[in-house]
C-alpha cells in the first residue's frame, strides 16, 4: 500500500521521495516557463533582485535553482520534526505531502522569491522552538527576527510572520518584554543594513521604500484556476479539516513540548490563510508557505490514525489527484 511503503524510513523511501520530486518537476525542467508578471516579479525585493540579475533570461536556470532551493527544504522539515520530535515518529512524509501540496500549482515551478522565503520561516521557526525552556533571555528572538526580515528581503510579504516571534514569546516564554525588543529589534536590522548599503552605493532609497509599498499592498494579477485545480484544493481543504480535527482531539495527550510545537504551526497555518485572504498582494504563491504546517499537520493524521483502510485511500486518491494535475499541465 503507498501510505505504507511512505510511512517507512528506509533508503527505498527517500529513493521513491526523489523519484516522484522529478516526477513532479520533470514538466518545468524540461518545458520551462517564463515568470509571470507578479509583483515580486515587476518590483522585485533586493535579495530577490539579485536572484533574477543571475539568472538573466534563462528560465531553465530559475527552475534549476528553485529545483534545489526545494531540496533544501524538505531536509529542513524532516530534520525540524527528528530534532524536536514533536509528531513522536520518526517519517519522511512531511517532505512527500510538502511536495504535494505545492505541486498542486504547477505554474509555480519557476523561480519565485517564496521558496528561499519559506526556508528562512523554517529556520526562524526553529529558532523559536529552540528558546523552549531556556534558562534568561532567550537571544533566539533576535536570530528568528532576523532570518524572517532576510527572508522578507526575497518576498516582501514574508514580514507578517514576524508576528510568529510574539505568538512563540507567550507560547514558549514568560512574557519578557526584552525578548519583544530582541524580536523587534532582530526584524529591522537587515532593513537598516540595506538602506545604508543602499545609502553609501548611491542607489535610489525612495525607489526602494516605494518597492517595499507596492510588494505590501500592490494588487498582484488573480490566478486562473481550472475546474480540475478547483477540484483538487476543495479536496485538500477538507483533508486538512479532517487532519486538524484529529489533532485537536489527541492534543491533551501529547507532551507540552509537542502541544507547543504544534500550536506554533497552527497559527502559522491561519496567518498564511489570512494574507491569501486579505491581502491584495498575496496570491497563490503562498502555498509555498501554508504548506509547511498543512504538511505537518497530515503527517500527524497518517502516521496516529487508527483506521487502516480510510488513510490509506485518502493519501493515494490525493497523490493521484496531484499527479493528474501534472500531466493535464504538461500535455
Amino acid at each position: 500500500m503507498m501510505l505504507k511503503f511512505f510511512r517507512g524510513t528506509g533508503p527505498g523511501v527517500i529513493f521513491m521521495i526523489v523519484i516522484t520530486l522529478g516526477a513532479f518537476w520533470i514538466g518545468a525542467l524540461l518545458d520551462p516557463h517564463p515568470q509571470d508578471m507578479s509583483l515580486y516579479e515587476v518590483r522585485p525585493m533586493p535579495l530577490y533582485g539579485i536572484l533574477i540579475n543571475l539568472n538573466g533570461e534563462n528560465p531553465f536556470a530559475g527552475v534549476l535553482f528553485s529545483f534545489f532551493l526545494l531540496s533544501s527544504l524538505f531536509f529542513l522539515l524532516v530534520y525540524f520534526n527528528t530534532k524536536v520530535f514533536f509528531i513522536s515518529e520518526r517519517t519522511f512524509l512531511p517532505a512527500l505531502l510538502y511536495l504535494l501540496i505545492t505541486s498542486v500549482f504547477p505554474e509555480l515551478q519557476v523561480l519565485n522569491p517564496i521558496i528561499p522565503g519559506a526556508i528562512f520561516l523554517m529556520l526562524a521557526i526553529m529558532r523559536i522552538m529552540e528558546s523552549y525552556r531556556k534558562t534568561g533571555t532567550a537571544y533566539n528572538y533576535f536570530d528568528a527576527g532576523i532570518l524572517i526580515s532576510i527572508g522578507s528581503l526575497f518576498y516582501a510579504n514574508l514580514i507578517w510572520f514576524g508576528i510568529i516571534m510574539i505568538i512563540g514569546i507567550t507560547l514558549l516564554r514568560t512574557g519578557n518584554l526584552k525578548e519583544i525588543f530582541l524580536s523587534i529589534s532582530g526584524l529591522i536590522t537587515p532593513y537598516l543594513l540595506i538602506t545604508g548599503i543602499y545609502y553609501v552605493a548611491g542607489f535610489d532609497l525612495k525607489a526602494f521604500a516605494s518597492d517595499i509599498s507596492e510588494n505590501l499592498t500592490g494588487i498582484t494579477p488573480g490566478y486562473n484556476y481550472t475546474r480540475l485545480t478547483i477540484a483538487v484544493l476543495i479536496y485538500t481543504g477538507l483533508m486538512i479539516l479532517v487532519s486538524i480535527g484529529f489533532l485537536m482531539m489527541m492534543m491533551n495527550s501529547k507532551k507540552i513540548k509537542s502541544r507547543k510545537t504544534f500550536s506554533l504551526l497552527l497559527w502559522v497555518f491561519v496567518i498564511s490563510l489570512g494574507l491569501f485572504f486579505v491581502l491584495r498582494s498575496v496570491s497563490v504563491e503562498m502555498v509555498w508557505i501554508t504548506a509547511i504546517p498543512a504538511s505537518y499537520i497530515l503527517t500527524h493524521y497518517f502516521v496516529f490514525s487508527k483506521k487502516k483502510i480510510l488513510p490509506e485511500i485518502i493519501f493515494s486518491l490525493f497523490f493521484l489527484l496531484v499527479l493528474l494535475l501534472q500531466v493535464f499541465h504538461v500535455f
